[in-house]
């Protein structure tokens, strides 16, 4: 039985179609103080898949609770984290601060048997789990909703996602690749982006990240390519989180296209990774 977190309904959807598996309905109750409590009233079979994208504190808390129910009715409880929150925190950047990726898996794993999480800024945070975790590469399935694209270029904001510009050009089946040169400063947050050497003019180019958040990274990337003077300029990512104004930035920083998965549910979320997990699970 497939177990929806809110934040995850389309893609649970997709996946119990994927593995021709029944689909619960969570309920929810709310409190006044704010507190809530989930139900699932037909619980209980051999496995539970929980599937909850951990994108707010409540989604933490809800995926929490999921787990627990899921603990006390099924044989084998299995999580699926479309998006990880805090996986980007893999390590204490100043004097005094936690490693809140692994507060996180530490807590999510004592909930199930195993975990599977889809495109982890650091992969290496699965090993703060502390039961097996898997990290799954849904970068592929980012070439499915691209135009017909002439000389292709994918280009990634830096070298450390080269890898995955080369998953989604491999999978379009056509094209070059290169990457941005990226300085980020731990102390303030700010991101400089320098041009790449790659030859863009002319040329459609597909500029491929994991993670969308501010947009700002992004934006400043798109507004140097476009010095060069491509022919059109698309944007893919994984995890399109695009927190506050990030849309418009991309918008008025001139992209022609924007193509999300459904790790995390935007209306760009135009392909589903649920063929991604739907193997890993079968």
């Amino acid at each position: 039985m497939i177990l929806p977190g809110s934040a995850s309904q389309s893609l649970s959807a997709s996946l119990a179609a994927e593995l021709d598996a029944p689909l619960a309905t969570v309920e929810t109750d709310r409190f006044a103080d704010g507190e809530f409590k989930v139900r699932v009233p037909d619980a209980g079979g051999d496995r539970a898949v929980v599937v909850a994208a951990t994108v707010s504190a409540r989604a933490h808390v809800e995926l929490l609770q999921l787990q627990d129910l899921a603990r006390e009715a099924f044989d084998e409880v299995v999580t699926v984290l479309p998006y990880m929150g805090y996986a980007r925190q893999d390590r204490a950047f100043r004097e005094g601060e936690p490693v809140s990726a692994r507060a996180v898996a530490r807590a999510v794993g004592s909930g199930t048997d195993r975990v599977l999480t889809v495109n982890p800024h650091e992969p290496g945070v699965c090993e703060f789990f502390d039961v097996p975790a898997e990290p799954l590469d849904a970068a592929p399935r980012l070439a499915d909703p691209l135009p017909d694209l002439s000389d292709p270029l994918f280009l990634a904001p830096d070298e450390g996602a080269i890898e995955l510009a080369a998953s989604v050009r491999d999978a379009y089946g056509a094209g070059d690749t290169d990457y941005f040169e990226k300085t980020r400063d731990y102390d303030t947050g700010e991101v400089s982006v320098e041009p790449s050497d790659a030859a863009a003019a002319g040329r459609d180019v597909v500029l491929v990240d994991d993670i969308i958040a501010t947009g700002s990274t992004m934006a400043s990337a798109i507004e140097q390519l476009h010095a060069s003077g491509p022919a059109s300029v698309h944007v893919t990512c994984v995890h399109p989180m695009l927190a506050d104004n990030a849309r418009s930035k991309l918008a008025n920083a001139g992209v022609d296209s924007l193509h999300g998965t459904d790790t995390v549910e935007r209306p760009v979320s135009s392909v589903s990774v649920a063929p991604v997990v739907a193997d890993a699970l079968e």
